[in-house]
């Protein structure tokens, strides 16, 4: 019983932080940087959920595009203040400016949304159901799924859309897209709006089972780039199988070891991990044209 439960939880936190973790494969791939404010994005989503469904009364199917619209909106602005004007200058600041944008995201949902943690309903969340003698949330069976549909769909618009092979255009050589007529910042812009879309879709997901907080997203953001560079920051696939070995991994041990040990045990496997496979599951090295 506390197998079934540990596993079924964990493939569940797993398909979250592959999803999030699938945003820092999309802008690393697109634009060679990633968004350090994406646990902010989760909790966006979260907060904005809560805010449209519960504070305003929205419905759903109004609340979820609305809260969805606020992520890309918040992806637009990072790659366009804090990303922007440093690689255009050949700088890494962004790095750092990506980390103090969330920040400060996180300090004004502080002020503004409060600093207690609240609970956002949901009908999937409310009841317990049996399955194979454990008590699990049909929720915790339903973000696996929505996970890894997302990851299918995101893979199938890569390789069979226009927008996809856009991307990979620029992804294969910026300034030959360029020359083709494509919009390289366009692209570019795209790529972090779908990256914070994808965290706060994960943010949508987990809030019935988690307190809706304004620190909420700070330590899911640290667990899903870890699962990025896990599974290969390059390989869409490695992201995901990643992200489910890292969630099953952290239930089990939490499960049998106790919560005070999780963070020991799953990032001593991480390094473990990277130190025999350096670029990650499914990851590829760079090769370096002369």
């Amino acid at each position: 019983m506390l197998l079934t439960s540990a596993l079924i939880s964990g493939l569940g936190l797993g398909a979250m932080y592959g999803l999030i973790a699938l945003g820092f494969h999309v802008t690393y791939s697109v634009s060679n940087t990633v968004n350090f404010a994406q646990g902010s994005a989760v909790m966006l989503g979260a907060v904005l959920g809560y805010t449209f469904m519960v504070t305003l009364g929205w419905p759903f199917w109004a609340a979820v595009p609305a809260a969805l619209a606020g992520c890309a909106l918040l992806g637009l602005v990072v790659e366009r203040a804090l990303v922007r004007p440093f690689v255009s200058r050949g700088s890494d600041s962004w790095l750092m400016a990506t980390v103090a944008g969330g920040i400060l995201l996180d300090n004004t949902v502080l002020f503004t949304f409060g600093k207690e943690p609240r609970s956002l309903p949901s009908p999937l969340a409310s009841e317990p159901v049996s399955l194979f003698g454990a008590g699990v949330y049909p929720l915790q069976l339903v973000i696996p799924v929505v996970g890894i549909a997302i990851a299918v769909v995101l893979q199938l618009v890569f390789r069979r859309t226009r927008l996809g092979k856009v991307l990979l255009a620029v992804v294969q050589n910026r300034d030959a897209a360029r020359l083709m007529g494509i919009d390289a910042k366009a692209v570019v812009a795209t790529s972090f709006a779908l990256a914070a879309v994808l965290a706060g879709i994960a943010g949508l997901l987990i809030a019935p089972l988690y307190s809706v907080h304004s620190e909420m997203g700070m330590l899911f953001g640290l667990k899903a780039f870890a699962v990025a560079i896990l599974g290969g920051i390059t390989s869409a696939p490695g992201v995901v199988i990643a992200g489910l070995l890292y969630g099953v991994i952290e239930a089990l041990v939490t499960a049998y070891l106790g919560s005070t040990y999780t963070q020991i045990v799953v990032f001593s496997v991480i390094i473990l991990a990277l130190t025999l496979m350096p670029n990650g599951l499914l990851g590829r090295a760079a090769v370096n044209k002369v």
